[in-house]
């Protein structure tokens, strides 16, 4: 099994930031992409920033321009990503999920979720 911790998310104020940390862990032989979805009330969940193995980036059109996702440089695998979150704003308001797909040491692929961190931006 693989196992994906998050920590860091809270209450902001508007214009606020906040940093959003995941670490996988487990029976992992490799990973492909880590990544970070949101789901807030009443809504379905929504990409918010995915990183590969290779460093390739992709962001919800909504997070653009304020939102950073990036990898423990110190690792030659993603293994634990980083969300840096600027400029928050109220709809920013949601659970943040982590995300992790790849293949166990069975070499059978993966995709698991974290259990969620809750992100309120309000004053």
């Amino acid at each position: 099994q693989v196992q994906l911790v998050e920590s860091g998310g809270g209450l902001v104020q508007p214009g606020g930031s906040l940093r959003l940390s995941c670490a996988a862990s487990g029976s992992i032989f490799s990973i492909n992409a880590m990544g970070w979805y949101r789901q807030a009330p009443g809504k379905e969940r929504e990409l918010v920033a995915t990183i590969t193995r290779g460093g390739s980036t992709r962001y919800g059109d909504s997070v653009k321009g304020r939102f950073t996702i990036s990898r423990d440089n110190a690792k030659s695998t993603v293994y634990t990503v980083y969300l840096e979150m600027n400029s928050l704003k109220p709809e920013d308001t949601a659970v943040y999920y982590c995300n992790a797909e790849g293949y166990d040491r069975a070499r059978l692929n993966f995709a698991s979720w974290g259990q969620g961190t809750q992100v309120t931006v309000s004053s």
